[in-house]
């Protein structure tokens, strides 16, 4: 694997080393001792899987509060994602600053989203599949999240949203908010 730093302080893109022969191809795409070696959480508790049938599918800016807070490791095994992160730790100089990350299944590429960042991504083709581990359990009382229209974001999304959950289009603004994010 090799691991591309980001913009956004403790996030990297990770990309996948496919050793082939005329059976197809092999890769890893988690290694405790390299995530480690960079600093990165390895020790993951639960995978998940999301399927969305529609271009436009939009599903985030997902987060879970402390004590709950996770790591993820995201990769689209099917079609094409724009992945966005937003760094939500006020104390980093990269504070609600956010990335956009095209994975797809061709590129074979990974995100890993630290802990204190929210993550939310957009379908780019139809029948798309993601799977991330993530490093704690889901907490549902420590669930919250960002409104992916919110002007104190500035997101220029690359395609128009067409499938959203109510939940997802009513997060509260930032500026609404009386309490730290993260």
């Amino acid at each position: 694997m090799k691991f591309h730093q980001t913009n956004l302080n403790d996030a990297w893109l990770i990309e996948l080393e496919p050793r082939g022969d005329s059976r197809g191809h092999f890769a890893r795409t988690m290694c405790h001792d390299e995530f480690a070696r960079h600093g990165l959480i390895s020790d993951f508790v639960q995978q998940n899987m999301s399927y969305s049938a529609q271009r436009g599918t939009l599903r985030g800016l997902h987060y879970q509060r402390r004590p709950y807070a996770e790591a993820k490791l995201i990769r689209c095994l099917r079609g094409a994602i724009v992945d966005v992160i937003v760094d939500i730790r006020e104390d980093s100089s990269s504070y609600l600053q956010h990335q956009l990350f095209e994975l797809t299944d061709r590129n074979q590429q990974q995100l890993y989203v630290p802990p204190g960042f929210a993550h939310s991504f957009l379908t780019l083709s139809d029948d798309v599949e993601v799977s991330y581990l993530v490093s704690a359990p889901y907490h549902p009382a420590s669930e919250d999240g960002l409104r992916y229209s919110d002007e104190a974001l500035n997101i220029s999304w690359p395609t128009p949203i067409t499938v959203l959950s109510e939940k997802d289009a009513n997060w509260p603004l930032i500026s609404e908010r009386t309490e730290r994010l993260f």
